[in-house]
């Protein structure tokens, strides 16, 4: 292990060179470096790569492009693969459309502890805001602020709290929040540890629901998951969701119910198969 790095980025993707683009540049400049980026990528075409490349020349971020075929919606294979293929103990997990806000790494190190998982949010941009981002605006850090937002046409809701810069205000509304904290997988942390003791992701689950079970066993496992959705900040790019079809999320409600009914710590169908 480097001894410099404290934690892996590792960023899920499938065929979204343009916006992966934008969240690689949002990593380029946290506040911290103290970080690896792996790029889980589950079957995209060779624009995503030529991204990776010309993003890793520029960077001084170490970039690892793990990559699997495209053979429908794998993402559980390649989040093992890549959790593989990490080279730190402390794990932030993020997907290819969630730009980061600069302070979003240190933040998932600074609030880390033992025997923890940390459940971030994300604030979901409309379509045509989501248009509007671009490297400048991502650098300005307009992206985070209510006011550009509203002014590009964004609704004004409560959930622009999500974007508070108050470490006062985020501690209060991360406490006092309705929403359970659960492995969310656009934005989470854990010990590396702690998901290698649950086997990992179960690989036959497809979309929907399928970073919950593995937080889920965990959870059965002793891990505490901790609110941090108003302190670790990103935007959320408006899309489609073309994964979702009746018999995955059957499959996977039934996966999800046995693991709640048997509280079951460990899948056979994870990284290691048995």
């Amino acid at each position: 292990m480097q001894s410099n790095l404290q934690a892996t980025i590792i960023i899920s993707t499938f065929n979204k060179p343009e916006w992966l683009k934008l969240v690689l540049f949002s990593f380029d400049i946290q506040t911290t470096k103290k970080f690896e980026i792996i790029v889980a990528d589950d079957g995209s075409d060779e624009k995503t790569k030529a991204v990776i490349d010309q993003f890793s020349e520029h960077s001084d971020l170490k970039v690892i492009h793990v990559w699997q075929e495209d053979d429908g919606f794998q993402k559980t294979k390649i989040l093992n693969k890549a959790m593989l293929a990490s080279n730190t103990d402390y794990l932030i997990f993020t997907d290819g459309d969630c730009i980061a806000r600069k302070d979003f790494v240190q933040t998932h190190l600074d609030l880390r502890k033992l025997k923890y998982a940390l459940s971030g949010g994300y604030f979901k941009l409309t379509d045509d805001v989501s248009k509007k981002i671009n490297t400048q605006v991502i650098s300005d850090q307009k992206c985070y602020e209510k006011d550009w937002l509203i002014a590009e046409g964004q609704p004004a809701t409560f959930k622009m709290n999500k974007l508070t810069k108050s470490k006062i205000k985020s501690k209060f509304l991360n406490v006092i929040t309705p929403t359970k904290a659960t492995f969310d997988g656009m934005n989470v942390s854990c010990w590396k540890s702690d998901i290698l003791a649950v086997n990992g992701f179960d690989e036959r689950m497809k979309y929907g629901g399928e970073d919950r079970e593995v937080g889920e066993r965990m959870m059965n496992n002793g891990i505490r998951f901790l609110q941090i959705r108003y302190s670790a900040i990103c935007v959320h790019l408006h899309h489609d969701r073309p994964y979702e079809n009746e018999d995955t999320t059957r499959l996977n409600k039934q996966i999800r119910k046995a693991t709640k009914r048997e509280k079951r710590t460990y899948t056979k169908h994870g990284i290691q198969k048995m």
